[in-house]
């Protein structure tokens, strides 16, 4: 009966034992959401992102999900009608909820940011900006997100994302190690610089070889645990649109003729400009006679002069106010020499694509390329592109020499450095821009998740516990027979 009595004590306490001893289960961590609509001066875009909320050293390790082009053009277009800017964004947010879990999308933030575009606005036109901002947030506001706001970057800070999302796509920063089952930081971090050139400014970022001490243009962030301190500036009315809109003008105010010429257009192209238009933008509104003479026109003729259009281009750029300094670009912004690869992306990447110009190519043959297409006549151009856009296609010519004029002459790019750029629109999945940086930053400010746990029994516990209470019940039942 003793031993009886010992073995049904022994087997109660096993019992016990296995109910309360529990194991920590770790279920995979949440998946969460985030989107940016990139407004850009000529059009604007959503981007939908997502990341497991168990963060890697505070900064998210974030995917793209969707991109959604809107229709139309910038939502600065609508400064004269604003609540078509909000109206443009629908499209576009009835999309992304469609690949977002609706018991998700309320905690969904949501972010717009404008670029160039809004900033020539907001200098030419300071209410009419911050209506088109209010209209966005108010059609934002009627979808089941948490819009967090809309507002204008800097160029700084569109540079400085870019470089981020340069970094973070090509591994720079951080990239998953199979042996280790988790994310390490490379041990040789190749830091990238970025290029990036809009319709209506370009900006250049990178990390410069020696001391910070004497940036006049920085920006800092942390990501996955370091400190990256950086270069970047941005040159507003530089951009790719502006850029077309001031040659014409300068062109035309030194000739001050119906009919003037136009050395970097197509021969036999002709196009005709209203004297008005010069003075939509704050990047040609200068004081000039010609200007101010109302709403005549004057027609732009091509002369496919491809030597004299990039000395026009040239004339666009104060490459005097830097003297012989050799760390200043134009205009006398100071800038340290470029060192490293760069990721040039948007318009450099669409208008060498379409020269079909690729990195590895000499300097030598790419001005040599870009001078053949320069002469070319409209006639010819026309029936070899016949699916090209008739009114981009007479342009590429102007752009590509502005685009070696900007690298080489503005940004100090030579022949060796050259072969560091490459040509990019997108890397893996990911579309290159400000936006992906823009989402990785702000994951600092989201807090970080612990992943999901819940308890439960051990497996192995709860089995042997079960053995032995059979076991001793067994034996207790012999016992009593005996």
């Amino acid at each position: 009966t003793a031993i009886l009595g010992a073995l049904v004590t022994i087997s109660i306490i096993a019992l016990v034992l296995s109910l309360v001893k529990i194991e920590d289960v770790t279920l995979p961590p949440a998946v969460k959401y985030g989107m940016v609509f990139d407004a850009g001066s000529s059009h604007t875009s959503l981007f939908v992102y997502e990341w497991d909320s168990d963060k890697e050293n505070d900064t998210g390790v974030v995917s793209q999900t969707l991109s959604c082009d809107v229709q139309g053009q910038g939502i600065s277009s609508y400064a004269n009608d604003p609540s078509k800017a909000g109206d443009s964004l629908r499209e576009c947010l009835d999309k992304a909820l469609k690949v977002v879990p609706a018991a998700k999308q309320r905690d969904v933030p949501v972010y717009l940011g404008a670029t160039a575009g809004m900033r020539l606005l907001r200098e030419q036109n300071s209410s009419a900006a911050d209506q088109v901002l209010a209209e966005v947030a108010k059609t934002m506001q009627e979808y089941p997100v948490a819009f967090k706001g809309a507002q204008i970057l800097t160029g700084e800070e569109e540079g400085a994302y870019g470089w981020i999302t340069i970094n973070y796509l090509l591994d720079s920063f951080t990239k998953y190690s199979p042996k280790a089952h988790t994310w390490v930081r490379p041990e040789a971090a190749n830091i990238l610089g970025a290029l990036d050139l809009g319709g209506a400014s370009t900006q250049i970022s990178f990390m410069p070889e020696g001391s910070a001490l004497n940036w006049t243009e920085a920006s800092k962030f942390t990501l996955y645990g370091y400190n990256y301190d950086i270069y970047t500036h941005s040159y507003l009315c530089y951009g790719q649109n502006e850029m077309l809109k001031r040659l014409a003008k300068e062109l035309i105010v030194v000739r001050g003729e119906p009919g003037v010429d136009h050395p970097c257009y197509p021969k036999d192209y002709n196009e005709t400009v209203s004297l008005s238009s010069f003075r939509t933008s704050p990047c040609t509104n200068w004081s000039s006679p010609l200007l101010t003479l109302g709403d005549g026109t004057v027609t732009l003729e091509g002369r496919g002069d491809a030597s004299g259009c990039l000395a026009a281009i040239k004339k666009l750029f104060n490459f005097s106010a830097c003297g012989h300094s050799q760390d200043c670009t134009f205009d006398g912004v100071y800038q340290p020499l470029v060192t490293g690869q760069f990721i040039a992306f948007s318009a450099f990447y669409y208008n060498f694509k379409f020269l079909n110009l690729t990195e590895g190519q000499s300097l030598a043959t790419v001005k040599e390329t870009i001078e053949r297409f320069c002469t070319r006549s409209w006639e010819d151009l026309s029936s070899s592109y016949p699916e090209e856009n008739p009114e981009r296609l007479p342009k590429y010519c102007t752009n590509a020499n502005y685009i070696l004029t900007l690298l080489l002459d503005a940004y100090k790019f030579n022949e060796i450095s050259w072969n560091n750029i490459i040509f990019r629109k997108k890397a893996g999945s990911a579309d290159i821009g400000w936006t992906l940086g823009y989402m990785l930053n702000l994951t600092n400010m989201i807090p970080a998740e612990a992943p999901a746990r819940v308890k439960g029994h051990v497996p192995s516990l709860w089995a042997a516990a079960v053995a032995f209470i059979i076991l001793t019940l067994a034996l207790g039942l012999a016992a009593l027979l005996l």
